[in-house]
C-alpha cells in the first residue's frame, strides 16, 4: 500500500480536519486572512494528523477531540516552519515563496504566532482531557525551541555527536510526531500503556523520518528529482551519514573533518571534500542502517495493540518512511 493511498483511506477524516483547520484560521484582517488562504493552497503531506488519526482508530474510534488534536498538531507544525523560515533565511519552501520572502521576518513571525495561538484554542476547545494534550503541546514546543538553539550552537563548534544529533532530531521532528500519537490516543481514552506505545511507536518513526531527510541530503538521487543536496553541510550542520563515517576514522582524521564543516560557511569549497569523505567510508549505507533499526523498533511498539486497519496502516507508513523520496 502506498503513501497516497493511506491518504485516500483517510480522507474523511484528513477533511474534517483541514475543515478545522480553516475555521480556525479566518480573519477579518485581509492581510492575514490571505496570507493563511495562501499557505492552506499547499498543506503538504499531513503526516502528524495521518498518525495522530491512524492512532485514535488503532486505540478505539475517533471522536471530535481526535479531530481537533490532529488539527492542532498540523498547526503547531507549520506555525513552527513560518518561524524556521525567518531563521534560516529561507527563500522557498514546498516549491513556494516563504512568506518571510514575500513579506519579511516580522509579518512572518506574527503569522508563526497566529497559527500557534489556534493551535492552543483548538486543544482548549476539545472539552474533558484537555488539560494533558495541552501539556504536551507545551512540551514538545519547548523541544522544539531547545533542539533550534542547540543545533545552531553546534554549528559554529563542530562537535556534534551522536547524542548531541539525537536531541536535537527529536526535538525537531520526532517530537512532533510522537506528541501527534499520543494526543491521537489519548482522545479515545486508551489506557495508558497503549498510549505509551503509540507514542514510542511515532517517536522512532520520527527519528528515522529526520535520518531518511538527512539521508536525502546526501544523495545523487535527490539532485535528479530536482531536490538541492549539500545544504546541511553548507549550515555547518554534522547529520546521521557523517557521523557515521567518522566512526570508521581515527580521532585525529574525524577532528579535522569536523573542523572543515565548522568552517564550511566561509569556506563552501570544504563542502565537497566531506561529501567525498562520507562518501568514502560509506556514511549513506551506515546511516540507512540506523534508520531501519530505529523503523524496526518501533513497529515492534505496534505488537500491544489489537489488530486492525488502523494499526497496519501505522506498519505501512513507518515502512514508506525509510522508502520515500522527497
Amino acid at each position: 500500500m502506498s503513501f497516497s493511498q493511506i491518504q485516500s483511506v483517510l480522507k474523511p477524516g484528513l477533511e474534517r480536519v483541514n475543515a478545522l483547520i480553516d475555521q480556525s484560521l479566518e480573519s477579518d484582517i485581509s492581510l492575514l486572512d490571505s496570507a493563511n488562504k495562501a499557505l492552506r493552497e499547499h498543506p503538504g503531506k499531513m503526516m502528524r494528523p495521518m498518525l495522530s488519526l491512524l492512532a485514535a482508530g488503532a486505540a478505539g474510534k475517533p471522536v471530535e477531540a481526535s479531530y481537533r488534536y490532529a488539527a492542532a498538531s498540523e498547526l503547531l507544525h507549520n506555525a513552527t516552519l513560518l518561524h524556521d523560515d525567518v531563521v534560516d533565511g529561507a527563500g522557498e519552501r514546498r516549491g513556494i515563496p516563504t512568506v518571510f520572502s514575500l513579506l519579511g521576518g516580522g509579518p512572518a513571525v506574527l503569522l508563526g504566532d497566529y497559527w500557534l495561538v489556534k493551535c492552543l484554542q483548538l486543544i482548549l476547545s476539545a472539552g474533558p482531557g484537555s488539560q494533558r494534550v495541552l501539556d504536551l503541546f507545551s512540551r514538545t514546543l519547548g523541544h522544539l525551541t531547545e533542539a533550534e538553539l542547540l543545533q545552531m550552537q553546534k554549528a559554529s563548534t563542530g562537535d556534534t555527536t551522536e547524542e548531541d544529533y539525537l536531541r536535537i532530531i527529536f526535538g525537531k521532528t520526532a517530537s512532533l510526531f510522537q506528541l501527534s500519537a499520543l494526543s491521537g490516543a489519548l482522545s479515545v481514552g486508551a489506557e495508558e500503556p497503549v498510549v505509551q506505545a503509540l507514542g514510542e511507536f511515532a517517536r522512532g518513526v520520527g527519528i528515522a523520518f529526520q535520518i531518511k531527510d538527512d539521508i536525502l541530503d546526501y544523495a545523487p538521487a535527490s539532485a535528479a528529482l530536482g531536490k538541492p543536496v549539500g545544504i546541511d553541510l553548507k549550515e555547518q550542520k554534522i547529520t546521521q551519514p557523517l557521523l557515521s563515517a567518522l566512526e570508521q576514522v581515527p580521532a585525529s582524521e574525524a577532528l579535522e573533518i569536523r573542523s572543515l564543516v565548522a568552517s564550511a560557511a566561509d569556506h563552501p569549497e570544504h563542502v565537497q571534500t566531506v561529501r567525498a569523505f562520507v562518501e568514502k567510508h560509506s556514511g549513506v549505507a551506515l546511516a540507512e542502517e540506523r534508520m531501519d533499526f530505529y523503523l524496526k523498533n518501533a513497529i515492534s511498539c505496534l505488537e500491544i495493540l489489537p489488530e486492525s486497519e488502523e494499526k497496519s496502516y501505522l506498519a505501512k507508513l513507518a515502512l514508506f518512511v525509510g522508502q520515500r523520496t522527497w
